[in-house]
């Protein structure tokens, strides 16, 4: 929102001041303009609490911000001194200020579609989505139905959904509805015919076709399996792609994210959010992990960044294993409520010669893994690669490879990471969703390996602290809240359910703020307010270091502020 002219903000602020929203101020009235300033400042933050994420310099007053950097931080009487006429002086009027709050594992064109598209987050039961889905289909004329965001954990049906109840709403044009989880799909009749699946039809590597006793697919495809009917789904126009990449961008700042590390992003992706960001179209910073199919493409063009250094590609995303909910994350013993050990999506054979270029040419790989053997083989694959290729031989010596989910994790595997200088990178809100079906999934004692974030924090490693929305909602009070609280938004925790792993609040805003900087190699340009740093800002209008818990799940974003420039204010 642009600010109003300097003699509208001193009236709108005499007049109205709401609550923990950040208002430009007039600099006469407030700091003095008689006062000769140390440097002319571009921007002054004051009027709430400011967090830095610095331990030797927890809190301040103010902040200063010049050329999009931090010029000062601490007492206000002594920022005043910094301003003169031409300074945006914002007042956060009782809100909280934060380093820039940054989701380390998201979609953005996915956060962007689910705005766009059939939208089924949230629904409560398997008769709901049939009501959405006819609801959807009576008002658009697409010749295949996408939708997303499904999960059945707390429906009063109890199962998954199947073809024929797609069909009982919609038999002419092929449904396809994928998982909130993104490993699984429903398809109705029309899909599956389309798509020449037979109940002949095998799955391919990495994937299964669900299938009854009589030998018919019931409609649900799981991880690999999803792409036989996922054909049939159009190819979004680059001008779609742009749209979803905006729109997301656009989503996140009010949300209170400057910025982003996205996950399976292809080359044509890349270029648009580099041109994006330099129009000015996409706000938001964002770090890339390509497609290993586009591997190639990243070693000939080496670490790159978009003009105004906001986006940045250097890292790759690889898959390992699929997701607990779906039964497709791969376990070292079998479900406890089904007769599988999940699926592993990746071969050795394809995988090692991958972790050797990355290494000679400093990409960083990061790479899905929930399960507990998933996880266990990322850290043999990993280890075997940094033997293969020591120090000497490496691009960048100490790679910061990551471990993207690290959901449930055999106890001796823990400090694997540490020793190895692994990552975990992991989404908090995962565990406050999955608490309601990981205990039938995996029997007690896997738990207590599951979401295991103190665990991880006591043996020296950090964590990167994510959402991956689409998946889950992408708003980082949800995230800090499910990190502390470690309880779902109803308050409920469920017996076992391991409370000694939650995080305390200096913790997790880190989780958000310096460690995704460390684990994104920007440590020492963004992730905490220090002199010298890209003014990165968050404002929410709740106080996370001393609210009531269940307070903070319900706050809002007030301000976001990216190398110094507003992105979102709040009205």
């Amino acid at each position: 929102m642009k600010l109003f002219a300097r003699c509208f903000a001193v009236l709108a602020v005499i007049i109205y001041t709401p609550w923990g929203a950040a208002t430009a101020q007039n600099p006469a009235a407030d700091a003095g303009l008689d006062r000769q300033p140390s440097t002319a400042a571009d921007m002054v933050i004051w009027g709430g609490t400011i967090y830095t994420a610095e331990d030797s310099n927890p809190t301040a007053e103010a902040v200063v911000v010049t050329g999009g950097r931090i010029t000062f931080v601490g007492a206000r009487a002594q920022a005043a001194t910094y301003v003169t006429e031409t300074t945006n002086v914002i007042s956060l009027n009782g809100a909280t200020l934060y380093p820039g709050f940054v989701d380390a594992h998201a979609h953005l064109s996915g956060i962007g579609a689910r705005e766009l598209t059939l939208n089924l987050e949230g629904i409560v039961s398997l008769k709901a989505v049939q009501a959405a889905l006819g609801a959807y289909v009576a008002e658009n004329d697409q010749a295949v139905v996408i939708g997303r965001g499904w999960i059945e954990t707390h429906w009063p049906e109890g199962r998954f959904p199947s073809r024929w109840d797609l069909d009982d709403v919609e038999s002419e044009r092929p449904v396809i509805l994928y998982r909130a989880d993104g490993h699984a799909a429903v398809a109705n009749s029309a899909a599956i015919k389309a798509a020449g699946i037979t109940d002949a039809t095998t799955a391919p590597f990495g994937g299964e076709i669900q299938k009854n006793a009589l030998g018919e697919p019931t409609g649900i495809f799981i991880d690999a399996a999803m792409s036989l009917v996922g054909q049939l789904a159009p190819i979004p126009t680059r001008e779609d792609v742009a749209e979803y990449l905006a729109v997301g961008g656009r989503v996140y700042s009010q949300y209170g994210w400057t910025g982003l590390h996205n996950m399976s992003v292809s080359w044509d992706e890349v270029e648009l959010m580099e041109a994006l960001s330099d129009d000015g179209s996409l706000g938001i910073r964002v770090y890339n992990s390509i497609n290993p199919g586009e591997l190639e493409k990243l070693v000939q063009s080496g670490h790159r960044q978009s003009g105004n250094d906001r986006i940045v590609t250097r890292a790759m995303k690889l898959y390992m294993d699929g997701a607990l909910g779906s039964r497709g994350a791969a376990l070292l013993a079998p479900y406890a409520d089904a007769n599988s050990t999940g699926l592993i999506l990746s071969k050795a054979e394809d995988v090692m010669p991958m972790l050797d270029v990355s290494l000679r040419q400093g990409i960083q790989v990061n790479m899905h893994a929930i399960g507990d053997r998933a996880n266990r083989e990322l850290l043999n694959w990993f280890e075997a690669a940094f033997a293969a290729v020591p120090p000497s031989e490496r691009a960048v010596s100490t790679p910061r490879w990551r471990d993207e989910h690290t959901q449930i994790v055999h106890l001796d595997d823990i400090p694997r990471y540490a020793l190895l200088g692994v990552i975990p990178s992991m989404q908090p809100s995962h565990a406050i969703g999955d608490m309601h079906f990981a205990a039938d999934r995996l029997g007690d004692d896997r738990l207590d390996g599951a979401y295991a974030w103190s665990s991880f924090l006591e043996t020296g490693v950090i964590i990167a602290g994510g959402s991956d929305a689409p998946v889950e909602r992408g708003d980082p009070l949800i995230e800090f809240y499910a990190a502390t609280a470690r309880r779902d938004l109803n308050g409920f925790q469920g017996e076992h359910w391991r409370p000694q792993e939650a995080l305390t609040r200096s913790e997790a805003l880190k989780m958000f703020t310096l460690w995704p900087a460390f684990a994104s190699f920007a440590e020492d340009q963004i992730g905490s307010i220090a002199v010298g740093k890209k003014a990165d800002f968050t404002a929410f209008d709740v106080d996370l270091m001393t609210a009531i818990e269940a307070d903070i799940p319900k706050g809002k974003a007030t301000l976001t502020i990216v190398d110094g420039e507003i992105i979102f204010q709040a009205q």
